[in-house]
């Protein structure tokens, strides 16, 4: 009762997360996706449009485009001659400051230069003098710029020759010629403190007369377009007017005179039901076929993040016309989910992407069948992503079918021959920004936990740090997993495994036995330490070499599962070698037998099983007397049956019939590695001599 009820709650735990899983994307989707009243009309002018009839459902005024509305303010605003006001007593002030500081007392014979430096002041502040901040902002940008200064409500048009800055005038105060000759006495007195700004910008009448020249700028061409009448039927040329009249009808679309709460609430629902729907969907097919992905969080989170970031950036797209949504690499989708996952999640998973997020586009016809040929294409590219090279090959061939199939789309609607140069410029933008799924695949094995077929490639090179010290420390060992990892890579690919996972798994899986390489049997020679050891000892110091391999893949960061490959390849099997040595000897004695077992656990996959029939064939063949076919089918089938009967496999998917193909596999190979051949008939004796060559 008690299991029954754990399965229970397990059961019901499983059916929240994903009820959650679907409502929580559906929500961040729609909450993205632009309303209907926003969605973008796509055309060029000059091109001919290739969506339906275009009708105007209600009336509305032709405005002009946003882009010369925009062009023509920022003229304005470039032109436009700010306002300042003539401060006069700030002259009084400064002149005052002078006199008081400039004293007799104070400057001793300098002080005959009084009266001069007064008059130099009055001539300096006859004209404006600006901040510093002011006088770069406005005249060293553009040396041709006016200002407006207002002295006693009148106005004034200046130019740069017109205005000192501060540094000019003070330095206009020594041009006098009796000054000349003493700037550096009278820089002491520090002169420039009583060259200030005198006139101040009126921040309040520019904005307005500002705002009164922006809003003069017209909006509309004085034409109004009438419901029911046609804009554009397909197949025809877009005009600069036809363009007019879309964009007016997608701002009065957008605008709160077009909605209203009923709209806006069918629109929002329409969306709901419709992401709900293909969420839905996509779950019960993960359910239905791959049901395992549930128990590996990072496969869920992987796929359901990519189905909520991709339509999320569709519709920012879509909401801009600076840069086409088909420059955005959909089929990178694809390419991660097979790389990470399997080709039938992959489609699936591009498929539910696509639609969804059609929803942002408005020809959705067009984007869901160029979406469509370019994940599949790149499905099919990826079949066997080993090198960087292939990822390059798919990209290619994603730019080439999306070019081909936007172009035949072209014929069909337009029924005219001519290249749309833009719309192939944005693809082969998007084939070059599907290479950055070679880096976000780094990101991705370190955020998710996945080891894609690249970096088990970059692992198995025998020249890494880590296997080379193996082949240098531990040769006999070295060997061993060379041979055992071929072992189990053909076992795999007979029964459709994962033949590189498991042979990488297999170069890696004894790499603890370099820690104490010399009481391993394979790279002994002659000297055996376990003589002078007991047999706990030596059981111990066997059984430790899982535990210092998992430090080495610590140290060398492997991922987790090569590190899998470690713990399991004895799983908690025992080292019967040792243990019925010391039994014999013991036969009365109770005996422990923790000290002599493996800590496990026992596989869980098929990859380490297989290693585990591998690694345990491989090791006992070598204690062979003969080697033939029947001394080896017979050792095959003691140590299989044995690790079957022991349950080493119980908690693993693989099969009678994978277990019956492994076998198969390494009786063939063991024959081939140790060139067991038919035995060849003895020549007669009774054989005359003469008739013994022929």
């Amino acid at each position: 009762m008690a299991i029954n009820k754990k399965k229970e709650d397990r059961n019901l735990l499983g059916v929240f997360t994903r009820i959650v899983l679907i409502l929580v994307s559906t929500a961040l989707i729609v909450w993205a996706l632009p309303g209907q009243t926003e969605s973008r009309l796509y055309y060029e002018v000059g091109r001919p449009w290739i969506g339906s009839a275009l009708i105007a459902d209600f009336n509305y005024d032709v405005m002009r485009a946003d882009s010369t509305i925009e062009r023509e303010k920022e003229e304005i605003t470039k032109d436009f001659e700010p306002f300042y006001v003539l401060d006069e007593k700030v002259e009084q002030r400064a002149i005052d400051d002078f006199c008081n500081n400039f004293t007799e007392e104070n400057v001793g014979s300098l002080y005959i230069y009084k009266d001069q430096i007064v008059r130099r002041l009055h001539a300096i502040y006859s004209r404006p003098i600006m901040s510093a901040t002011d006088y770069n902002s406005i005249f060293e940008t553009d040396s041709s710029a006016v200002i407006k200064v207002s002295k006693d409500k009148e106005l004034s048009r200046m130019h740069r020759i017109n205005v000192y800055s501060e540094s000019q005038a003070y330095k206009t105060l020594f041009f006098d010629e009796e000054l000349e000759g003493h700037h550096s006495q009278l820089n002491k007195f520090n002169l420039e403190n009583y060259i200030r700004p005198n006139i101040r910008y009126d921040k309040v009448r520019s904005e307005f007369e500002l705002e009164q020249l922006l809003g003069n700028v017209a909006t509309g061409i004085g034409k109004r377009v009438e419901q029911g009448e046609k804009i554009i039927d397909r197949g025809e040329i877009v005009t600069d007017t036809i363009a007019m009249k879309i964009d007016s009808m997608q701002k009065a679309l957008s605008s709160d005179q077009a909605k209203d709460n009923k709209t806006i609430f069918a629109n929002v629902l329409g969306q709901l039901l419709y992401v709900l729907m293909f969420m839905t969907l996509f779950t019960i097919y993960l359910v239905k076929n791959n049901k395992n992905y549930f128990n590996k969080p990072r496969n869920i989170l992987m796929l359901y993040a990519m189905i909520i970031i991709f339509p999320i950036m569709v519709s920012i797209l879509a909401r801009q016309t600076f840069l086409s949504v088909y420059i955005l690499p959909l089929a990178m989708v694809p390419m991660l989910s097979q790389v990470f996952l399997d080709s039938h999640t992959a489609f699936i998973t591009h498929v539910c992407v696509t639609m969804v997020s059609a929803l942002a586009i408005n020809d959705s016809f067009v984007f869901i069948t160029i979406q469509l040929v370019a994940g599949l294409t790149a499905i099919f590219a990826l079949s066997d992503m080993s090198k960087r090279a292939h990822l390059f090959k798919a990209a290619i061939l994603v730019f080439l079918c999306s070019a081909i199939t936007h172009y035949a789309l072209q014929l069909i609607q337009t029924g005219k021959l001519t290249l749309d140069d833009k719309a192939y410029m944005v693809f082969f933008l998007n084939g070059i920004l599907l290479l950055l799924t070679y880096p976000l695949m780094y990101i991705i094995e370190k955020a998710f936990g996945f080891t894609s077929n690249i970096t088990l490639f970059e692992l198995s090179d025998t020249n890494k740090d880590l296997l080379r010290q193996l082949s240098e420390v531990a040769p006999g060992t070295f060997q061993h997993s060379i041979t055992v990892g071929n072992l189990a890579s053909e076992i795999a690919n007979r029964i459709d495994a994962n033949g590189l996972l498991v042979r990488t798994g297999a170069l890696y899986h004894d790499i603890g036995k370099m820690t104490n390489p010399v009481f391993f049997t394979e790279n002994q020679a002659n000297v055996n330490p376990h003589d002078k050891l007991n047999e706990k000892e030596s059981a111990q110091i066997i059984i430790s070499h899982v535990s210092e391999g998992q430090k080495l893949a610590e140290e060398y960061d492997l991922p987790v599962v090569i590190k899998n490959f470690i713990l399991t390849h004895h799983g908690q099997g025992m080292t019967k070698y040792f243990y019925i040595k010391y039994k014999n000897a013991h036969p009365d004695e109770e005996i422990d037998t923790d000290l002599f077992s493996y800590p496990g656990p026992n596989p869980n996959t098929r990859e380490q099983a297989i290693l585990m029939m591998a690694d345990a064939v491989e090791a006992a063949s070598r204690s062979l007397d003969e080697y033939n076919d029947e001394t080896i089918r017979n050792l095959v089938n003691k140590l299989v049956d044995g690790q079957v009967n022991a349950g080493f496999f119980t908690e693993c998917p693989i099969t009678f019939r994978d277990i019956t193909i492994a076998k198969q596999v390494l009786v063939e190979r063991l024959k081939n590695i140790y060139h067991t051949r038919i035995k060849y008939p003895e020549l007669n004796k009774d054989i005359p001599e003469e008739n013994k060559d022929q």
